[in-house]
């Protein structure tokens, strides 16, 4: 089931047991595979270009609200809590699950059944864990926020290059919006 305030981009794939919450969205070539188990995307968490979501039999994806997937991430039978951000071509492996409020950062590998604390940052291959820094939720659910917004005018065929537009759109999901959740 994917919730009508949901961007799909035209070039996005998704098929089998999917479920994906309100403002989420989903950008260019993503694909989820969901044949084997299902996979579930909580509200206001954007999908970006090239990503690959896949669970495996009985091993299910869970990606929770405010939630950043950048570009060229794989996410394979894993559990991403609230309010995290996965930067660029990040590899997360079966099992994992990254805890809330967690940066990972670009080109990390988090593995098999990895377990990362709320509140981490992690980077390198294979994936450290380091202490989050202050400041590094606001930066989560900005991010979060700011990537429903631009959904939004997509969504709606509005001019995405609008700073106007753009702006009165943030201020349009924000009201619906609930970083502590």
């Amino acid at each position: 089931m994917i919730a009508g305030s949901v961007f799909v981009h035209p070039f996005a794939v998704y098929h089998g047991n999917v479920i994906i919450g309100e403002y989420s969205s989903l950008w260019a070539s993503a694909v989820i595979r969901a044949e084997y188990d299902r996979v579930v995307i909580g509200r206001f968490t954007n999908i970006q270009d090239n990503v690959t979501i896949h669970p495996d039999h009985g091993n299910p994806v869970v990606i929770g609200d405010n939630v950043t997937v950048a570009h060229n991430t794989v996410i394979h039978a894993a559990r991403i809590e609230d309010n995290c951000m996965i930067s660029m071509g990040v590899i997360i492996q079966d099992g994992a699950v990254i805890g809330k409020g967690t940066i990972v950062a670009a080109g990390a590998v988090v593995r098999e059944r990895q377990v990362i604390p709320p509140n981490s940052i992690v980077m390198g291959v294979p994936a450290q864990i380091k202490e989050g820094k202050p400041g590094q939720m606001q930066r989560i659910t900005d991010n979060a926020l700011s990537y429903a917004a631009l959904a939004q005018l997509y969504k709606r065929g509005l001019d995405v290059t609008s700073a106007d537009l753009f702006q009165q759109m943030l201020v349009e999901v924000e009201r619906f919006f609930d970083p502590k959740k």
